[in-house]
């Protein structure tokens, strides 16, 4: 059974190897990214003057996957590259949003 992004949760999706994912933002995905990427709000800063890179979007998202399964971390990073930027934006536009707006 596959999950469907709730965006009223502020979750979003991505879809890798033909599998769309959740990237759900909690409390602890989020702790987990900060301690691998820094203060969250610089990470926004960053992102907000197109400075954010690759590997730090890849974090983002790895640290927000609600169920990887038996994909890799590698693999993930794989797929999103192969994904290419452009469909990228959207999910991490929605995270960055969660990371200043919090739910509602």
């Amino acid at each position: 059974m596959s999950e469907t992004a709730n965006p009223h949760r502020g979750e979003a999706s991505v879809e890798i190897q033909g599998r769309a994912l959740v990237l759900r933002p909690s409390f602890t995905a989020l702790v987990a990214a900060e301690q691998e990427l820094g203060p969250l709000f610089a990470l926004v800063e960053r992102a907000a003057e197109g400075r954010l890179s690759l590997a730090e979007m890849v974090a983002l998202f790895w640290h927000c996957l609600a169920d990887p399964g038996a994909m890799t971390r590698d693999a993930f990073a794989e797929g999103v590259t192969a994904l290419g930027l452009a469909p990228c934006a959207k999910p991490l536009r929605a995270l960055l949003g969660q990371i200043l707006q919090g739910t509602a």
